[in-house]
């Protein structure tokens, strides 16, 4: 914290609301720290000398006369080559009984990476999981959201693409993280032997709603010195960015502020946008990846929330139950990577694109099947092959729990073509059918 001598303080309140406090302090800053009657606080607010504290664990008990010292800086986060293994808080202190970080304390929040210095996104970044690698391949300095229903396994998928993702470090914010999902992803990273490459910042739904706010710029600071200073290529899990975002409500709503639509602050969209355009591909090869859960409330993707995340980011990954495999799965049809044809068939092997389009159009002639069978219409031998098909493309491919390589789903699926169709049913170029096929 800032040196005692720069600190102002004051003790009369002009008003005080559900999460903040207002007081005349001329010369101070936005975004500037302070303590309120022992609890900390933030400036959101500055209108000549009168400023708005908001008080991350609530107003309750608050007098009129309480102490308000202003620490002269905004947050911070000290960074080093130490954060690696080490699981924080939302202020970036240790929660796991490890030493304070020495190192240079970094504003969290700053500006984005310059545009001028930015590269297009080139590099895969394979996880292991096919629903991603095969159909909507994740590419080095991408933005892109899990959208899942609030009973969908997200967080385990998480920790799978941490665990399997091969990038140099991954940092985990977790924003309302109920407690046995953070012992979750510690003992997942532990029992791995992976915590020397992974760094979390923790807020768990016992700690107050408004530090959730913090988190993503604690992760996304730490993120920026590994890929600018190192020349690392770091990966970034967001989860969740619903409660992010209903944390942004709640300060908006006690703040007295007009909500917009589905109650959310009018600002969601540029608060939403400064934490993923922090995604960026380094021309020295560093570079930040920014994956995020977005839960929906009953599958409703046109709520504010995931409808304006859909327009900042490049793409979805969408979870859902397969109820004929019985797996969890990413839905082929409602997920996309906008900047997978970037690797696709350059990074990747030649066969890529053609597999991936001929195994979704073959599942979604599957899915037309079942619409006939489900109305009562007679199924074509064709029609049964493709249901036959698409139980085990959904089981062998597009499962969550599928751990293989790029090269051995592309073998995967030749061998599901070759098993349930002739080389013209699947519309593949010859010149691939004449090498892949799997006699």
């Amino acid at each position: 914290m800032a040196n005692r001598i720069y600190q102002k303080t004051f003790t009369r309140l002009e008003a005080i609301t559900k999460a903040t406090v207002a007081l005349k302090a001329p010369g101070v800053s936005n975004d500037e720290l302070a303590v309120v009657d022992g609890r900390l606080a933030q400036v959101v607010k500055t209108k000549g000398d009168l400023v708005t504290l908001q008080i991350f664990s609530g107003t309750e008990g608050i007098p009129t006369d309480a102490e308000v010292v202003f620490l002269g800086e905004p947050p911070t986060l000290k960074v080093s080559d130490d954060l690696a293994g080490r699981f924080f808080n939302a202020y970036g202190h240790p929660i796991d009984g490890g030493p304070e970080i020495e190192g240079e304390a970094r504003q969290i929040g700053g500006p984005s990476v310059n545009p001028y210095k930015r590269r297009m996104p080139s590099q895969i970044i394979p996880t292991g999981i096919a629903g991603i690698d095969l159909n909507n391949t994740l590419v080095s300095g991408q933005k892109i959201p899990f959208f899942a229903d609030a009973d969908q396994p997200y967080n385990n998928v998480m920790a799978q693409v941490a665990l399997r993702a091969d990038v140099d470090k991954i940092i985990l914010g977790g924003m309302g993280l109920s407690n046995d999902d953070y012992l979750y992803f510690k003992h997942e990273f532990e029992s791995a032997g992976a915590l020397d490459k992974i760094i979390s910042f923790v807020n768990t739904t016992e700690q107050p709603p408004v530090e959730r706010l913090l988190i993503p710029d604690m992760a996304l600071t730490a993120a920026e010195y590994f890929a600018v200073e190192k020349n690392e290529k770091v990966l970034v899990l967001l989860t969740d960015m619903t409660l992010y975002a209903d944390a942004l409500s709640i300060v908006s709503n006690r703040m007295d502020q007009i909500p917009s639509k589905d109650s959310m602050p009018g600002s969601l969209y540029s608060d939403l946008a400064k934490i993923y355009e922090k995604a960026v591909q380094l021309p020295d090869g560093g570079s930040i990846t920014i994956i995020a859960v977005t839960t929906l409330n009953d599958g409703d993707i046109t709520h504010a929330i995931p409808d304006n995340t859909g327009y900042i980011t490049e793409g979805q990954l969408y979870l859902r139950s397969d109820p004929d495999s019985g797996k969890v799965i990413i839905d082929p049809f409602r997920s996309l990577s906008r900047l997978k044809q970037h690797v696709q068939g350059k990074k990747t092997r030649e066969d890529h694109s053609q597999v991936m389009n001929a195994s979704v159009r073959l599942y979604s002639d599957a899915s037309n099947a079942k619409t006939k069978l489900e109305n009562g219409f007679d199924l074509s031998e064709y029609d049964l092959r493709c249901l036959d098909y698409a139980k085990d493309y959904a089981t062998r491919l597009l499962s969550i729990d599928v751990n293989i390589s790029l090269t051995e789903m592309l073998d995967t699926a030749w061998e599901l073509f070759a098993k349930y169709f002739t080389p013209a049913e699947t519309g593949i170029k010859q010149v691939f059918i004449d090498k892949y096929w799997k006699k």
